[in-house]
């Protein structure tokens, strides 16, 4: 859906050629083939991430002109690519104008060699490419995550004064039994604590889960300049970041699809708890549902949290209405 997204935001006009790749090291090596003179590179991506892509460009002295598009939008990210050769940075979902601002400013335009009747080609060419897109449910999803991800680190990062660094979000079908096996296979042994958070609106309803894992705890409150004295210091400390979070990832979902969410209240599932027991109080209400895993890990701490988007199964069928919208 990402790279779909960027095809048709680029300049009808633009007489150049495209290539694709699905991960860093795909694009990688098109690059090394000469496919890349400008390269459109994500930094949320399997096998090798934006960084690394940009790391190997440098250490291999390869002549490519990166403007780096993510959804990882928080400034020390906006840094790093700067400080590793990219030309420039656009946030995700790339908006047609910008893109033609930064293509502009750089003089990237004038990098297509090509005349006026392969240029007419090279668009039909481009249209067809993008009409064979077929994008899936799950992977368009897992892009719309992706960005709400993305904005809601950047809050964190802000919060804490880390560097928050983001996996690609996991998206998947689960009935309840499946989804106990999966989470108590993630979290075997630990002493856990959760924050439920109600969602709904348009159509689409749920609850987000942020799972905290109980050694952590001490950690994110000296980063907070929080004084933890007792239990009910802790649990204010979990709201506070469960709103954070929670509130600006759902929120960011629901501008992508044009929707509004309200938000319930934050709630304690339990404190100290394994996770088996989380869900065994609460698997009536999930059954089947559409899980969305996002685990967010902050750079130079062993502190990592899990966030769970439970959508019942009811709010697929309006999610799937609201994606093909968005990519009619």
């Amino acid at each position: 859906m990402a790279r779909k997204q960027l095809i048709r935001s680029l300049p009808a006009d633009w007489p150049v050629n495209i290539s694709q790749a699905t991960n860093g090291r795909e694009g990688l090596e098109a690059i090394r083939q000469g496919l890349g003179q400008v390269v459109l590179l994500d930094l949320t991506m399997p096998e090798m991430d934006g960084y690394q892509v940009l790391q190997a460009l440098r250490d291999e002295g390869l002549q490519a002109k990166v403007i780096v598009v993510s959804g990882d939008v928080q400034e020390a990210a906006i840094q790093r690519v700067m400080e590793l050769g990219a030309l420039d940075f656009i946030k995700k979902p790339a908006n047609p104008e910008e893109l033609l601002a930064k293509l502009k400013a750089h003089d990237l335009l004038s990098l297509g060699g090509a005349g006026q009747d392969e240029a007419s080609l090279q668009t039909q060419a481009q249209q067809a490419a993008l009409a064979e897109m077929k994008v899936g449910f799950r992977d368009a999803f897992r892009e719309i995550t992706n960005v709400a991800m993305g904005r809601a680190a950047a809050l964190l990062a802000k919060v804490l004064g880390v560097f928050v660094q983001l996996p690609v979000p996991n998206v998947n079908i689960f009935e309840v039994g499946e989804l106990h096996m999966a989470l108590a296979d993630a979290q075997s042994g630990e002493r856990l604590t959760a924050v439920c958070q109600g969602y709904i609106g348009d159509g689409i309803a749920g609850e987000a889960l942020l799972i905290f894992h109980d050694s952590e705890v001490a950690d994110m409150a000296r980063l907070m300049k929080w004084k933890l004295e007792g239990e009910k210091a802790e649990m204010e400390l979990m709201l506070d970041l469960s709103s954070i979070l929670i509130g600006a990832c759902l929120t960011a979902i629901a501008e992508q699809l044009d929707s509004h969410l309200s938000l319930g209240h934050p709630l304690l599932l339990g404190q100290h708890s394994p996770i088996e027991e989380l869900i065994r109080v609460n698997q009536a209400r999930w059954r089947k549902t559409l899980a969305v895993e996002i685990s967010y890990t902050l750079e130079g701490q062993a502190i990592h949290f899990d966030l769970l988007l439970l959508f019942t199964e009811d709010s697929v069928a309006r999610l799937s209405h609201k994606i093909n919208y968005l990519l009619s």
